[in-house]
């Protein structure tokens, strides 16, 4: 398995970007809920070893990851877009919106971003995309640990509010649950309606 290092971050910093962020969200794929992103400014001598993609550590991983990747980290923050903004404008730009304002709310404004996938547009700064980043880059995979941890977090706030849909187990994704409820219950008011799975139902 390959892990994520900081060879993105030495290269930039080499030609005078001395603070590169990191950027991820998650939640593009789920049918209910808002899309979470991250924006990470991580030091060069943070030793936090298990670090890599989100979705290759447990939930008990991501848990103890995150404390350490706060505590070590420059800077680092949350940015989300309602289940509103995904129907107004796509998911595509609700992620973009929300990483922007991922940016935006870090305490150190970064001189680059490095963003996983794709160029966020409309930034002040550079943007470099890397693919599958959040396994390459380990600014990257820091963000999608602190994205999925706090969506993941809301998605259990949401299920005692909606409940019945088993929004604290799928955290909205189509699964086999999500669907029996969806049939049972109808549609929620977080779920995302624009979705093409959600407007064959309904």
């Amino acid at each position: 398995m390959r892990l994520p290092t900081f060879l993105e971050e030495r290269r930039l910093i080499t030609q005078g970007f001395l603070m590169v962020a990191g950027v991820d969200e998650v939640g593009c794929g789920c049918w209910a809920g808002p899309v979470y992103a991250a924006a990470v400014i991580l030091p060069l001598n943070s030793r936090i070893g298990l670090i890599r993609d989100s979705k290759q550590l447990s939930a008990k991983q991501r848990e103890h990851l995150v404390d350490q990747i706060k505590t070590k980290a420059l800077a680092w923050a949350i940015g989300s877009a309602s289940h509103e903004e995904v129907d107004r404008w796509n998911i595509r730009q609700a992620a973009f919106l929300a990483t922007r304002r991922a940016i935006a709310s870090l305490s150190t404004k970064p001189d680059h971003i490095l963003s996983d996938g794709f160029v966020i547009p409309e930034l002040p700064m550079p943007c470099k995309r890397i693919i599958r980043g959040d396994t390459k880059v380990k600014s990257i995979a820091a963000a999608s640990i602190i994205a999925k941890v706090a969506r993941d977090a809301e998605m259990r706030r949401l299920d005692q509010t909606f409940p019945g849909y088993g929004f604290a187990q799928h955290k909205g994704y189509g699964t086999r649950l999500h669907q029996r409820a969806l049939k049972k219950l109808g549609p929620s008011a977080i779920h995302r309606m624009s979705f093409a799975p959600l407007v064959k139902l309904f």
